[in-house]
């Protein structure tokens, strides 16, 4: 039987590249979305793969939708912290409300979507989290005080239960992307692009979202099985830690 995977924000973006590349690696994918319906159905309906819609950031909202997800395909074995937001701008200029919204989708979703699975991994002996932090969780970014803060403590999460789970047959680890050719990132202005994000890049280009699935299917496999704890950096050599 095939083992179930969930990717949170899992059908746009690196999301939908990773729940593609887990489904073709022989995984039953469940892709979670926050509120844009029309862009789940055409992920659906051209993939194949199923979606959910529920806040990553209720920690209610979550419990309920993992039983609901396990009840319909069986437990999870493989988890997916993917969605994040972004809500840039200097901590002089920042609102609460931007800080908030941030770590609450970027942070809090962590600990939310781990606890409503670890249990089950414990009794089954077998799991696997993977976490989406950021290049900029790792050198930090000017205007992104609030995003560096969440995918840097998604790091210091990973390790912290990794050594907690170790012994239990499950393995957490974190990948941490550069600049990915997202519609995001593609709608940055061409000549920023050009003149000020690619010259940083020592291998003289964006990484696609397929890179960062590879990542994330290994990690995911038994053939990572003594990997945990870790952060796999995938950056093109932009920050080499």
């Amino acid at each position: 039987m095939a083992k179930v995977a969930l990717v949170t924000g899992g059908t746009r973006g690196i999301g939908h590249a990773i729940s593609e590349g887990l489904k073709n690696a022989g995984y039953t994918v469940v892709a979670n979305y926050a509120s844009n319906d029309e862009a789940a159905n055409t992920f659906k309906s051209e993939t194949g793969i199923e979606v959910a819609k529920f806040d990553v950031g209720d920690f209610d909202a979550v419990q309920a939708a993992v039983k609901d997800i396990e009840a319909a395909h069986g437990p999870i074995d493989v988890l997916v912290n993917n969605a994040g937001i972004t809500r840039d701008k200097p901590l002089h200029k920042m609102d609460k409300a931007h800080w908030d919204a941030v770590i609450r989708t970027d942070l809090d979703s962590i600990f939310n979507l781990s606890r409503a699975v670890i249990e089950g991994m414990r009794e089954r002996k077998f799991g696997r989290i993977i976490s989406i932090s950021s290049i900029n969780g790792q050198k930090g970014q000017f205007g992104q005080t609030n995003y560096s803060a969440a995918k840097a403590g998604l790091i210091g999460f990973t390790k912290a239960l990794a050594a907690e789970t170790a012994s239990k047959g499950i393995t957490v680890n974190a990948v941490a992307p550069g600049y990915i050719a997202t519609e995001m990132v593609m709608a940055v202005p061409e000549d920023v692009l050009k003149n000020v994000i690619l010259p940083q890049i020592p291998v003289g280009r964006l990484g696609e979202g397929d890179e960062i699935a590879r990542c994330v299917t290994f990690l995911a496999s038994d053939d990572a099985g003594f990997i945990t704890g870790s952060t796999l950096t995938a950056n093109g050599g932009q920050y080499m830690v």
